[in-house]
């Protein structure tokens, strides 16, 4: 990757980690569920609005190191709209991409989501990266709770 790629990249996710998108609470949520990274303490509440299949709204609160937020902050952009089996296809993009996997060709495009390319050279900030999206499954799971990363 090159240097100005790299720093590109850092830039979205500085950007998102300081102000992140959907940073909010929804008033009428079809489903909350907690996510807890205990390694590191990142702890986000997720809200999710479901209409026919398809997510209406999502937002989250909490706290957690730029890593996380930025993740869940891309992560609400990417998938407010698109269908809940739109939404399951980009979580397995999205981890076969942290995890340096190849990735499925199929299914929605990555987009912004790919500025986490680099975070497999960083393994201990794979959970940071993952937590929203283990939260969001539980959640599109219909499960209730804390989800943990451990």
């Amino acid at each position: 990757m090159s240097s100005d790629l790299r720093d590109l990249y850092q830039e979205v996710i500085l950007d998102h980690g300081k102000r992140p998108r959907n940073f909010r609470r929804l008033d009428q949520p079809s489903c909350s569920v907690d996510g807890y990274n205990p390694l590191c303490g990142d702890h986000f509440m997720l809200d999710l609005q479901l209409d026919g299949g398809r997510i209406a709204d999502i937002a989250f609160e909490g706290a957690g190191c730029a890593i996380s937020t930025a993740s869940a902050s891309l992560m609400t952009e990417a998938i407010k709209g698109r269908t809940v089996e739109e939404a399951r296809q980009l979580f397995k993009k999205f981890h076969r991409l942290i995890l340096c996997e190849a990735a499925p060709e199929d299914g929605p495009p990555l987009g912004k989501l790919e500025v986490f390319s680099g975070v497999h050279e960083y393994p201990t900030r794979v959970k940071c990266a993952t937590l929203a999206w283990h939260t969001l499954c539980a959640a599109l799971d219909g499960q209730h709770g804390t989800v943990s990363t451990e």
